[in-house]
């Protein structure tokens, strides 16, 4: 979910169990390098850094991790897999998903595996149907997300006209939801300013006394709509498909204009123009192009990993409602799934 931050080569890598719930700010991305790493290969190498007749190699692996935990669980199946199933060293990549691209072109990242199309015609234009660039479409990952703007349902109940945006078009409406940030107007509560968001756009254009706060992170969103929930307040937030918050709240989903491809013409460009709904989105996953011969049974797995939306949000529940750790949330699933995963292995 990205807007247009440059990649500006530095990236910050982790091995083994400390990732946790991700939704810190994408856009300080620091670079810590783990030294005296060896991958596991299966099988014997003629080369360094080449292939076993099986596929693996000696080349470690490192996945983008991007702020949100859907991105998190992901990678952990296949940071879990990889190692157990394969035998190859994983590093994981904590940086936001526009940085992803231009990292995965110049091959300091192998993979991510959640991407957003909506949000990244351009970078598909220079990076995968550029004859130059360097990154594969590996497929689709399965679920299909949908971002949108929510509202818990008692405040529809209370309001029926807040069902659309056209009920937030009454100033007097929209000041339920004021803070003291936003004064008259109401708040907007909008995510991690490196998300895919074009909510800026959608209210200046439809003229609606709003304005956007951004929380920061997924964390803080999830905090701010506890919170509101908890004591039936107003609150209008930044949301998406699958997630497990509408597992917990009895949230309402705010009708905008429908989409259309005319309405995202400018959407390459930053979204000056767009003035209707966030489209649904078919979440695919990209490589390096160099992965298929460096790392073949990688490459494979990757290409091939696919679940359901069902799968990843029980995954997110074990997480945002259970407690537990992304690395726990992940090995449960694959405990769980044998019969999914092993249909990814070479």
């Amino acid at each position: 979910m990205n807007t247009s931050h440059t990649y500006k080569g530095e990236i910050m890598i982790t091995t083994g169990p400390s990732r946790r719930r991700r939704g810190r700010p994408a856009l300080a991305v620091a670079f810590v390098a783990t030294l005296g790493l060896a991958a596991a290969a299966c099988g014997s190498d003629d080369d360094a850094g080449g292939s076993s007749s099986s596929g693996a190699s000696d080349e470690v692996i490192t996945l983008a991790v991007n702020p949100w935990n859907g991105s998190a669980v992901n990678v952990a199946v296949a940071e879990q897999l990889i190692e157990s199933e394969i035998g190859q060293t994983v590093e994981t990549v904590e940086i936001d998903e526009n940085a992803t691209w231009p990292a995965i072109n110049t091959g300091d990242i192998s993979a991510a595996l959640e991407m957003w199309p909506s949000g990244h015609a351009q970078n598909v234009a220079d990076f995968i149907d550029n004859p130059d660039g360097n990154v594969a479409n590996a497929g689709l990952l399965g679920p299909v997300g949908k971002i949108g703007w929510y509202i818990p349902t008692y405040m529809v109940e209370q309001h029926p006209e807040l069902a659309t945006w056209e009920g937030f078009q009454d100033p007097e409406l929209a000041k339920l939801f004021a803070t003291a940030e936003t004064g008259d107007k109401g708040q907007f509560l909008g995510g991690d300013p490196s998300f895919v968001q074009y909510d800026e756009s959608i209210i200046a254009n439809l003229g609606l006394p709003v304005e956007v706060v951004y929380a920061g992170s997924e964390e803080a969103i999830l905090a701010a709509l506890d919170a509101a929930y908890s004591r039936e307040e107003p609150i209008l937030v930044y949301l998406w498909t699958p997630h497990s918050a509408h597992n917990k709240y009895d949230l309402t989903e705010v009708e905008l204009p429908a989409y259309t491809d005319e309405c995202y013409a400018s959407a390459a460009d930053g979204g000056a123009d767009v003035a209707c709904d966030y489209p649904a989105d078919e979440l695919f996953k990209i490589v390096s192009e160099d992965l298929a011969s460096s790392s073949p049974a990688v490459n494979t797995l990757l290409t091939k990993m696919n679940y359901t939306t069902a799968d990843q949000i029980e995954m997110l529940a074990a997480v945002e409602t259970d407690g537990k750790s992304i690395e726990d949330a992940a090995a449960a699933w694959i405990e769980a799934h044998p019969d999914t995963w092993k249909a990814w292995l070479p």
